[in-house]
C-alpha cells in the first residue's frame, strides 16, 4: 500500500442500537432511534465507501416488534443508498422471533441466528452469542462445530468473525460478569484459522485484546457509553454515542471508534450495589 491510498474495504459497525417503540426513551434520557439516524446520516454525508454495515447485537432494547420495524426502516434504505450489505447479529436484549419476523420477513423462530456473508473476498461470519433469558454470552458446541467447518475452507481475503458478547475481560465489573462464557473454546476454533479480526459489542465501551492470537475489537455503543474510569465506588454511563469503522488495508485490519455525540448522563449508581444485582442474575463466575 502506498502512502495516501485508501483502504481496500471498509465495514461500519453499529452496535447496541437498543431501539424502542416510538416515543420511548432509554433510561428516560436517550432517543436511541435518533442516534441511529444521526449515525447513518453522518456516514452518508461522508465519502466513505462502505461495503457492509455490521449491526452487532442489542438491536432492540426489549424485543418489541415495532422497534425492529423502526430498525429496518432506518437501516435498509440507507444501506441501499450506500450500496452496502447489511449483516445483523443478535444480542442479549434481542428477541429472535420478533427479529426474524420484522427485519427478515421470515417465520418467527427461537433458533440461533448464525450467518456467513461474502463482502468481496472478505468473509463475515456472524455467531449468535445470545441465549434466551440470559444476559451473558453463550456459544453451544454445535455452533463452534459449525464455525470450525466454515473456517476449514479459507476465504480469499480472510474472515471477520462477529458476535455480540466480548470474549475478553472488562475493566467495568458488570460488563466483566456479562462477557462471553467459555471464551477459551472459541479461542481453540479461531487459532490458526483465517480469522483476521473478531468484532463484538455489548460492553458499551471501546476496547481491544486478543483471542487465540486473533485481535478482538469491542466497539463502542450507539445508545450510550459506560465510563471505564468512573469516580470511586460508582458505575457511570453517559449519552456518549459512537460507532466504528473497520478498514482493510492489504494484510492489516484497522478498527477506529467514531464519536457521534456527548450529552447528559444516563446513570450514576453505587458500583457494589450494581455488581450485587448482576451477580444475582447470572451467578458468580
Amino acid at each position: 500500500m502506498s502512502v495516501g491510498t485508501g483502504p481496500d474495504l471498509t465495514l461500519v459497525q453499529l452496535t447496541d442500537t437498543h431501539l424502542l417503540p416510538e416515543g420511548a426513551l432509554m433510561h428516560d434520557v436517550v432517543d436511541t432511534a435518533a442516534n441511529l439516524v444521526a449515525a447513518l446520516e453522518m456516514i452518508e454525508r461522508s465519502d466513505l465507501p462502505v461495503a457492509a454495515l455490521l449491526l452487532t447485537g442489542d438491536l432492540a432494547d426489549n424485543g418489541a416488534p415495532s422497534a425492529y420495524r423502526r430498525l429496518r426502516e432506518a437501516v435498509e434504505p440507507a444501506a441501499l443508498r450506500l450500496g452496502a450489505k447489511v449483516i445483523y447479529t443478535l444480542g442479549n436484549h434481542d428477541e429472535r422471533g420478533a427479529f426474524r419476523a420484522e427485519v427478515l420477513g421470515e417465520e418467527p423462530s427461537t433458533a440461533d441466528y448464525n450467518t456467513v456473508t461474502m463482502v468481496g473476498g472478505l468473509r463475515v461470519v456472524s455467531l449468535d452469542s445470545s441465549e434466551p433469558g440470559q444476559h451473558d454470552g453463550h456459544l453451544s458446541g454445535e455452533q463452534l462445530d459449525w464455525l470450525a467447518d466454515v473456517l476449514a475452507h479459507p476465504a480469499p481475503s480472510g474472515t471477520v468473525l462477529v458476535c455480540h458478547h466480548p470474549p475478553l475481560p472488562s475493566p467495568v465489573p458488570t460488563v466483566h460478569l456479562l462477557r462471553l462464557r467459555g471464551a477459551e473454546r472459541l479461542a481453540g476454533v479461531v487459532a490458526g484459522s483465517d480469522v483476521r479480526l473478531v468484532v463484538t459489542g455489548h460492553a458499551h465501551h471501546a476496547g481491544c485484546g486478543a483471542l487465540g492470537g486473533v485481535p478482538v475489537w469491542v466497539g463502542p455503543a450507539l445508545a450510550y457509553g459506560v465510563a471505564a474510569v468512573p469516580p470511586k465506588g460508582r458505575l457511570r454511563a453517559g449519552a456518549d454515542a459512537a460507532f466504528s469503522r473497520i478498514d482493510v488495508f492489504g494484510e492489516q485490519v484497522v478498527a477506529t471508534a467514531v464519536p457521534l455525540s456527548r450529552a447528559e448522563g444516563v446513570y450514576d449508581v453505587a458500583a457494589a450495589e450494581r455488581v450485587r444485582l448482576v451477580r444475582e442474575v447470572v451467578g458468580a463466575w
